[in-house]
């Protein structure tokens, strides 16, 4: 069940699931709430859409989205998985061992038809003249683009890809399920520009594809039909490409075209994405708040860029994303128009994004006559409707100050207007489980998983932690770790391959580390390491005491002294230690 469990995994957004539950609120790239498995009035309860991973500070829980659902509801994995799968609709029987096979080698063969079908187009590329003269002197990409987003070229005849995949070994019911042909069987894509569209891993799941001859009977771009592979909805086009520089810059760009995108990393400004051919849904939106809550936005300023950020804004909050909204100067009709004129326009429209409603309420304005009764009851209308689905009170009043300013209308009127449209009901969150309560906080371990969560972060600190210091560790899980800690000295920021069978409690304590100790500097982490690590030798000591005591009593009982002796010593010597340590 595997196989199941990603694809789960993979189709539901773990703050989603908890946000039924707990109310969550972002905190930066995770989200926090009060613990659902204990009273506690100030939040501890941390989830992490990045490692897709959860823990509560207060209980010592933590896990993944099936874990959570399994304490929250009092289940068993198989039901959990169950309940999960009926919600992110996946039908499980097709993942009984013997069909669970057929579909992940069936994904393979897929992946390996879209690698091998990029190579060919990039090859095709090399061979023609004509191709080579439109991507290099009239589009003007230079070499590192074209291998970035592996660009190609689809020849004009017929059958070209099909005849060289089936000779790989490939079936025409495969090329046909890795939408790679036409209802005829032949190829798909002929006589243009082939761009791959890649996974947030860069393999290959689909192409973009750009005619070279302007043909008004034929569509200048034409995409990947929705495959095993390929899901319109979900892709985001770009985010392989562009996912370092987004965490760097801590925001993302998206633009309506993939042409806008190429144009734009060959710019040097990498942290830009579309969702081309498609309108942005909440699933790209989550996609990208893993990686950064700052979404700028450079739709067009017409009546269709407008209603795609009146629908974007609701999405925006529900994802927790502030979105803000890239104006382009001039005529210029996109970003690829506007980096040809001169890419220095185009950095500047970016740093001077400006926030969506902001943006919304000019345009609303500038459409109407404001010296007119007509003219303001339309600007206000749409305004409010617009004020009233945003979730923050705080908003909504600057936002009634900035129309009362605007149309000299008194706060009053603009709020009597705004209540009587109609607000959405409180959000329910459902009942945790009676049997998912704990009363006490996991303190026995929680001190060892702080120390292992600061030296994961801060390998110079690891040089105070020794092999001989492993055996402080409870379980085999804190016990592997520290010793591959003891041993190892990169930066880790994401779990090892040989912590692989750890991996849930290793992004727990990475989760921990980022919310307790990244904002650190490096000596205060050390200093935190040392008095961590003296505390765990003083427990362990105390322990062992225990320990020597109960074997020092049954010695005694026997009459054994040569024993009892022996445990004496090794006990004053324990005391001592424990005494000066």
């Amino acid at each position: 069940m595997q196989d199941a469990k990603e694809e789960v995994r993979a189709r539901l957004n773990i703050e989603d699931v908890i946000g039924e539950y707990v109310q969550l609120k972002r905190a930066g790239r995770n989200f926090k709430g009060l613990s659902p498995f204990s009273g506690e009035k100030t939040p501890s309860f941390m989830v992490s859409p990045d490692k897709h991973i959860w823990h509560d500070f207060s209980s010592g829980k933590g896990g993944d989205i099936f874990s959570f659902v399994m304490e929250v509801e009092g289940m068993d994995f198989r039901q959990a998985l169950e309940h999960l799968a009926r919600r992110a609709g996946v039908d499980l029987s097709i993942y009984q061992s013997a069909r669970s096979g057929e579909i992940a080698k069936k994904k393979k063969r897929l992946l390996e038809a879209h690698r091998l079908a990029s190579q060919y187009y990039q090859q095709s590329l090399l061979s023609n003249q004509h191709a080579l003269q439109y991507v290099f002197k009239k589009r003007g990409l230079s070499k590192e683009i074209v291998r970035d987003f592996q660009i190609g070229y689809a020849p004009s005849s017929g059958d070209a890809l099909v005849q060289f995949l089936t000779k790989k070994g490939f079936s025409k019911s495969e090329l046909a399920d890795a939408g790679l042909t036409n209802r005829f069987g032949g190829d798909l894509f002929r006589g243009r520009m082939m761009v791959a569209l890649m996974d947030s891993g860069g393999q290959v799941i689909g192409f973009t594809a750009r005619i070279i001859e302007d043909d008004p009977n034929a569509p200048k771009y034409l995409n990947t039909p929705q495959t095993l592979l390929y899901d319109k909805g979900r892709h985001v086009f770009g985010l392989s490409q562009a996912k370092e520089a987004i965490r760097s810059h801590d925001y993302t760009v998206i633009v309506e075209g993939n042409m806008d995108v190429i144009s734009s990393h060959q710019a040097g400004e990498t942290m830009v994405v579309a969702t081309a051919g498609t309108a942005m849904t909440e699933h790209h939106l989550k996609a990208l708040s893993r990686l950064s809550a700052q979404v700028r936005l450079a739709f067009d300023g017409d009546k269709a860029g407008i209603a795609a950020t009146e629908r974007a804004i609701p999405i925006a909050q529900t994802v927790g994303v502030e979105l803000t909204i890239i104006t382009l100067p001039g005529e210029a009709k996109d970003p690829d128009e506007l980096i040809q004129q001169d890419v220095a326009l185009w950095r500047k429209a970016i740093e001077s994004a400006e926030p969506a409603v902001d943006w919304l309420l000019g345009q609303y304005e500038s459409r109407v006559d404001m010296k007119t009764a007509a003219g303001k009851r339309q600007y206000t209308s749409a305004g409010l409707n617009l004020v009233r689905a945003l979730s923050d009170p705080v908003d909504q009043d600057h936002y009634v100050q900035v129309m009362a300013r605007t149309t000299g209308a008194s706060i009053e009127a603009l709020r009597e207007k705004m209540s009587q449209g109609t607000s959405e009901a409180p959000v329910r969150l459902r009942p945790v489980a009676a049997t998912a309560k704990v009363d006490d906080p996991a303190a026995d371990t929680s001190r060892q998983d702080d120390l292992l969560a600061a030296l994961l972060i801060d390998p110079a600190a690891r040089q105070q932690l020794h092999a001989s210091h492993v055996l402080l560790f409870e379980g085999e899980a804190r016990q592997d770790i520290a010793a591959y800690l003891a041993e190892h000295q990169e930066m880790i920021e994401d779990t090892p391959q040989l912590l692989q069978k750890h991996d849930t409690y290793v992004k727990i304590l990475l989760l921990r580390a980022d919310t307790r100790y990244a904002a650190w500097d490096a000596k205060d982490r050390s200093l935190e390491v040392a008095r961590l690590l003296r505390q765990c030798i003083t427990e362990h000591s105390k322990l062992k005491r225990e320990q020597l005591i109960d074997e020092l009593r049954d010695a005694e009982d026997q009459g054994d002294d040569e024993r009892s002796n022996a445990i004496r010593a090794e006990l004053n010597t324990l005391i001592k230690e424990i005494k000066h340590g």
